[in-house]
C-alpha cells in the first residue's frame, strides 16, 4: 500500500475527566453546559489563599481493572490510561489481534508524569528515611509508564513512547501516532494524554507563578476569551483515541468518528511560559496541519481552542487564528472545552481530541461556558450562546504548551 493511500481514522474513544468518566458522560455534560469545578481547601488554615477552584476527577474506581497490589505499584496516570485504553478498544469493537503486534503502537503523553508519587516518596525519604522509599518509586514516577503498561495490557508491541511537551503533550502524541500510521510504520495505535495533578504542591507551584485563576466563584473561574478571565482551573484526567488505518477499519465495518488528515507542530522559541505575543508559532502549526490535510483553509469551520482562560493565551491564540486564516477567521466556530473541564495539562489535548471527534460525528459543538464580558482583543465567534448544531466540514484541535510547544491536529468527516 502506498503512502498516499494510507488514511488514518478514529474508531475508538476513552475519557476520564472532571465532567465524567466516559466519552458519553463527558459529551452529555458538555452538551448540557455543566462544568466539573468545585471550591476546595488546598493548604492548612493558616496559609493565605487557602481555597481554590479545582477540576477533579470524581468517582473513578481503579479496582475495575487493577487488583490491590497493582494499584500500589501504578501511579494514577497509569490507572487513568489503562482505564481509557480499555474503553477505547471496547468502543472500537476490536482487540486488533488480527494485526501483527509489532504494527500496533501506543503513544501516550504526560506533561509532568507521576508527580503524586514523586511528592509522596520524597516525603517518605526526608521524613522516614531511605529504607521507606517504595521499591516501585521509579516505575511509578516516570511519564512513559502509562504507555508501557497499556502495551502490557493490550499486547501492542510496536512503537511505544511518551511525548512530554507540557500542555501540548496529548495533541502531539496523537499527531505522532497519526504520522506513524500514515507513513506505514503502524496500522493501529492508542494515542492521547494522561495527567494527575490533584495535590497541593502542584496547586502551589502554578498558583505562585500566577497561572491559576484567583476567582472563588466556580461559575466564573474558567472563562476563556472573557474580558474578566484571570487564569486557568487546574484539572486532571485522560483522553485516548484508537487510530486505525482506514482500509483496515473499513474492511471490518468499524464505526468511524472522523479522519485525522493533518498535523502541525512548531515552537515559539520565545519564552519558557509566555507565548509569542504575535502568535506566529500557533498560526504556523494550524497552517501546517491544514496543508498536510490537503484542504482549502476555508474548509475549516470549527476549532477546539487551547483556550486556557489566561489573559495572554486567549488573546494570542485569537491572533494566531486570524494570522492563519485571515478574513475567514470570523467564520469559524471556536470553543474551549476547558471552560467546563478546566486545564488537564498533558491530558488536555487527548480529551479535546475526543470532543472534537465526537463533535464531527454528532454535528454539534458545545458552548464556551461562562463567557459574558466581551474582550475587544478576543473578537471571534466563541460559541457563547449554547450548544450549536452545525455540519463540520473540517476541524482543528489546538494545544499550546510551556516551552513554546504548539500542536494542532486537523480532522474531517470520512467521505
Amino acid at each position: 500500500m502506498t503512502e498516499s493511500k494510507r488514511r488514518v481514522v478514529i474508531t475508538g474513544l476513552g475519557a476520564v475527566t472532571p465532567c465524567g468518566n466516559s466519552p458519553e458522560e463527558l459529551w452529555n455534560s458538555l452538551m448540557a453546559g455543566k462544568h466539573g469545578f468545585e471550591l476546595v481547601p488546598w493548604f492548612g488554615e493558616q496559609e493565605p489563599d487557602n481555597l481554590g477552584v479545582v477540576a477533579r476527577v470524581k468517582n473513578f474506581d481503579a479496582s475495575e481493572l487493577f487488583d490491590k497490589k497493582e494499584i500500589r505499584r501504578n501511579d494514577v496516570i497509569v490507572q487513568y490510561a489503562v482505564y481509557c485504553a480499555m474503553q477505547a478498544l471496547k468502543d472500537a469493537g476490536s482487540d486488533f489481534k488480527d494485526i501483527d503486534p509489532f504494527r500496533a503502537g501506543v503513544v501516550i503523553g504526560s506533561g509532568i508524569g507521576g508527580i503524586y508519587t514523586s511528592e509522596e516518596e520524597m516525603l517518605n525519604y526526608h521524613n522516614r528515611g531511605s529504607k521507606r522509599v517504595s521499591v516501585f518509586t521509579i516505575t511509578k514516577m516516570i511519564g512513559n509508564m502509562a504507555a508501557g503498561v497499556v502495551a502490557i495490557r493490550t499486547g501492542f508491541k510496536g512503537s511505544n513512547f511518551c511525548v512530554t511537551t507540557a500542555c501540548a503533550s496529548g495533541t502531539q502524541s496523537i499527531g505522532e501516532a497519526f504520522r506513524s500510521i500514515k507513513h506505514g510504520y503502524l496500522d493501529v495505535a492508542i494515542a492521547g494524554g494522561t495527567e494527575h495533578s490533584d495535590l497541593g504542591f502542584c496547586f502551589a507551584a502554578f498558583n505562585n507563578m500566577h497561572a491559576l485563576t484567583r476567582s472563588k466563584d466556580v461559575d466564573r473561574a474558567s472563562i476563556p476569551f472573557d474580558a474578566e478571565r484571570s487564569g486557568f482551573v487546574l484539572g486532571d484526567g485522560c483522553g485516548l483515541l484508537v487510530l486505525e488505518e482506514y482500509e483496515h477499519a473499513k474492511a471490518r465495518g468499524a464505526k468511524i468518528y472522523a479522519e485525522i488528515c493533518g498535523y502541525g507542530s512548531t515552537c515559539d522559541a520565545y519564552h519558557e511560559t509566555s507565548p509569542d505575543p504575535e502568535g506566529k508559532g500557533g498560526a504556523m502549526a494550524m497552517k501546517f496541519a491544514v496543508e498536510e490535510a490537503g484542504i482549502a483553509p476555508e474548509t475549516v469551520n470549527y476549532i477546539n481552542a487551547h483556550g486556557t482562560s489566561t489573559a495572554i493565551n486567549d488573546k494570542t491564540e485569537t491572533l494566531a487564528v486570524k494570522t492563519a486564516f485571515g478574513e475567514h477567521a470570523k467564520n469559524i466556530a471556536i470553543n474551549s472545552t476547558k471552560s467546563m473541564t478546566g486545564h488537564l495539562l498533558g491530558a488536555a489535548g487527548g480529551v479535546e481530541a475526543v470532543v472534537t471527534a465526537m463533535s464531527i460525528k454528532e454535528g454539534k459543538v458545545h458552548r464556551t461556558l461562562g463567557y459574558s464580558v466581551p474582550d475587544p482583543e478576543c473578537d471571534l465567534d466563541y460559541v457563547t450562546e449554547g450548544t450549536r448544531e452545525m455540519k463540520i466540514t473540517a476541524a482543528l484541535s489546538n494545544s499550546l504548551g510551556f516551552g513554546g510547544h504548539n500542536g494542532c491536529i486537523c480532522m474531517k468527516p470520512v467521505e
